[in-house]
């Protein structure tokens, strides 16, 4: 007899019979009919040219050959069940995995002081990085597993990922404490007549609030544009520019460098920063809990 010959679930069946002895009791077991398990029974019979059950008093009783066939049965159906239902545990008090995430400087700013303070307190053997996501074939790396979350706005990632909003935001107006705008409220003209720094961060999404602008016939007159977000906090603190930037960015620059900032003149709408990670990873313990993590600590309540 090869292997290809039997149907795992006659084998289930036969398991059963030991167990119930009575054919309309393993029927109820199995939510079969009991003409379906007599089929099972006999197709067993075939392939093993024995009886196998015989029918008594006191129910099937089993023959010699059937007994000789049920403990490594059980063992065998044991095995494959519990390798189809495994799940690798993570512990992340004990783990030494590294992790790495695809985020712009913006994330890093705003992302990174609080989960690498979680990350020393519950998960010390852990370790992070971090790549752009504009610096990698993103889609492909998240797909190998080589990039596990991805943290942003993302457009480009849809088939094939799972993503979970953390929050939405507006963009906001910034500049330094004692700026000439630096009051409740900036009025667009005042807005169009200051000395602009631009950020183009390519790929991140961010770049929609310029063309907005841009559509809006919103006149500024820019002096200086920079690649990146990394270096807006401190050109702001030491110049009286001012600066368009998303308002979780605008939070975690306040204090560091003595800065203000005032809601938009501009009708911009607010953007959606999104969790991602590939299909593939979606049940990965460890993938599970970083993402959990993360919206532990930076996610708001959906629908909000």
């Amino acid at each position: 007899m090869e292997l290809n010959e039997i149907d795992l679930n006659l084998l289930v069946v036969f398991r059963q019979l030991l167990i119930d002895r009575r054919v309309s009791r393993v029927a109820t077991s199995l939510g079969l009919s009991q003409p379906g398990v007599s089929n099972a029974l006999a197709r067993l019979r075939k392939l093993t040219d024995d009886p196998l059950f015989l029918r008594t008093p006191k129910g099937m009783e089993p023959t010699p050959f059937a007994e000789q066939l049920a403990e490594p049965m059980a063992h065998a159906l044991q095995v494959i069940h519990a390798a189809i239902n495994q799940r690798a545990s993570f512990d992340p008090g004990t783990s030494k995995r590294a992790f790495t995430v695809g985020m712009a400087d913006v994330g890093e700013i705003y992302f990174l002081p609080k989960l690498m303070k979680e990350l020393a307190r519950i998960a010390p053997g852990v370790s992070l990085s971090t790549v752009r996501n504009t610096a990698v074939n993103l889609q492909d790396e998240m797909e190998a597993g080589h990039v596990n979350l991805a943290i942003g706005l993302l457009p480009q990632l849809k088939a094939g990922y799972f993503q979970r909003r953390l929050f939405k935001q507006r963009y906001v107006c910034m500049f330094r404490l004692g700026h000439p705008l630096d009051k409740r409220k900036v009025s667009l003209s005042e807005f169009s007549a200051a000395e602009h720094v631009v950020v183009i961060s390519e790929g991140t999404g961010h770049g929609q609030a310029d063309e907005l602008l841009r559509r809006q016939e919103v006149a500024r007159k820019v002096v200086l544009t920079v690649p990146h977000y990394v270096a807006v906090g401190h050109i702001l603190h030491d110049s009286d520019l001012v600066a368009t930037v998303p308002e979780r960015l605008a939070q975690a620059l306040v204090d560091p460098f003595r800065l203000a900032y005032v809601p938009h003149p501009a009708k911009l709408p607010e953007i959606a920063i999104n969790l991602f990670w590939h299909a593939r990873y979606n049940k990965d313990p460890a993938n599970v809990w970083l993402r959990s993590l993360v919206i532990q600590l930076h996610g708001e309540t959906l629908g909000r």
